[in-house]
């Protein structure tokens, strides 16, 4: 526990890693409190800039990490809202950021970055075991059945609710928490270590079972399944974590079709958002909303219509179809995917594929199953959500894509200048390094 909050590295890099820690530990909670230690960061980054770090920062890895905001750079000058459109650069401003702070700053990431995800996994469980108490809690004062935990009362949303975050974009944090404490589960030797690793995950599992996020779930089943056993075990070891992770997949599917509110959530509601819209529903499936979407797609297929025009174009066509829940929402497309095609069309979204493709790439080469895990939520969730619309997603994307790319293997220019950097650190401040 020591060494997670008094490392060994000059004074600067300290602070950074606190920062950052501080950043992760605060993700889950009001986006105030990111942002202002995000300023922090930036300032301390500043506040300690070496002339050469620079060199570090037009690169291609960059240039792919930011690349989402230059889409919506570019596709502000033909918008037909530029109003919304600017407000869209300051969302997604962090994307720009993240990369540029982290070629600037000296902290070797690969160094600290366990560390860092047992602390930011460890606040994710922390969160999870709260929120079942506060359920408690309430279930209690009303003096309701424990099955209630399982009802609509206490899942997805509403089990959220306490700490004011989207259940999907909370369930996101925790999928990734899951997979760090799980690998640790499998990396683990002492008795003690593997049992603390294995609750920890008992309680990361049933939280994002809870949360109910039908995408994130599907994209954790899969890399747990597959990615998992491929990336990190080898022979009869992947076998045999291949059969024990069918088993228990198999018992969790029971246990989601045992309960009605779990299989309404997972499994009626998904065939409601897929199905074509009734005259008898109140709710207007994804399926609907996505008709309408690629209608307006077809007639500007090429460059879209510009940063900031979804939902303004959306409300129009929601009333005029019939979508008045929708059109009384505000409600998006709820696709990341057909987002880009509406806002900047087919180039924005090949250019939003191929960093993905970039990603999944670096996870491939590294062999890096967090940033694999991370991709694969993003694919998945940007299916279902307009997740770079809102503040929630933007930063989770912003920062882990970002904290994944630079914690792997870095160029060798920028190693030879962190090294250099470092090594007048600790000569100024009498360190063997």
């Amino acid at each position: 526990m020591n060494r997670l909050f008094n490392i060994e590295d000059s004074l600067a890099n300290k602070i950074s890693y606190y920062h950052i820690m501080l950043l992760m530990v605060s993700l889950p909670f009001d986006m105030f409190y990111s942002h202002l230690i995000l300023i922090s960061l930036v300032v301390h980054t500043f506040i300690h800039l070496k002339k050469e770090a620079f060199k570090n920062i037009p690169t291609f890895r960059t240039v792919m990490l930011q690349s989402v905001f230059f889409i919506t750079v570019l596709s502000t000058v033909y918008s037909i809202n530029k109003p919304a459109a600017f407000t869209e650069w300051g969302k997604q401003v962090t994307i720009f950021l993240f990369p540029v702070v982290f070629c600037l700053n000296p902290l070797d990431l690969r160094k600290y970055r366990p560390q860092l995800l047992l602390v930011f996994s460890t606040a994710c469980t922390a969160i999870i075991a709260y929120l079942y108490i506060d359920a408690a809690v309430t279930i209690r004062h009303y003096k309701l059945p424990i099955s209630a935990l399982f009802s609509s009362a206490f899942t997805n949303h509403n089990f959220s609710e306490p700490i004011k975050m989207h259940a999907t974009f909370f369930a996101l944090q925790v999928a990734l928490g899951l997979i760090y404490m799980l690998s640790m589960l499998i990396k683990q030797r002492l008795f003690y270590n593997r049992l603390l690793y294995l609750i920890c995950s008992v309680i990361l599992t049933a939280g994002i079972i809870q949360l109910s996020s039908k995408s994130v779930f599907i994209a954790v089943f899969i890399v747990i399944n597959t990615a998992l056993p491929w990336l990190l075990l080898k022979g009869r070891q992947r076998l045999a974590f291949f059969l024990f992770s069918t088993v228990i997949s198999v018992l969790l599917m029971v246990t989601i079709i045992s309960s009605s509110t779990l299989k309404e959530r997972y499994i009626t509601e998904l065939k409601s958002d897929l199905s074509v819209k009734s005259p008898s529903a109140t709710i207007d499936s994804r399926l609907a909303r996505w008709e309408i979407a690629g209608n307006l797609i077809i007639k500007a297929p090429v460059i879209g219509y510009g940063a900031g025009a979804e939902t303004g174009l959306l409300q129009e066509e929601f009333f005029k179809n019939k979508l008045y829940s929708s059109f009384l929402n505000r409600l998006n497309t709820h696709s990341q995917y057909l987002s880009f095609l509406i806002k900047s069309g087919v180039i924005g979204l090949l250019i939003y594929i191929t960093t993905l493709v970039f990603g999944f790439n670096c996870a491939y080469r590294e062999k890096d199953l967090l940033l694999f895990a991370f991709m694969a939520l993003i694919a998945a969730v940007s299916f279902s959500e307009n997740l770079l619309d809102v503040d929630k997603g933007i930063f989770y994307y912003a920062f882990f894509f970002s904290f994944f790319i630079f914690s792997q293997k870095q160029p060798k220019h920028r190693s030879s200048t962190t090294d250099k950097h470092r090594l007048q650190e600790g000569h100024n401040a009498g360190i063997m390094v």
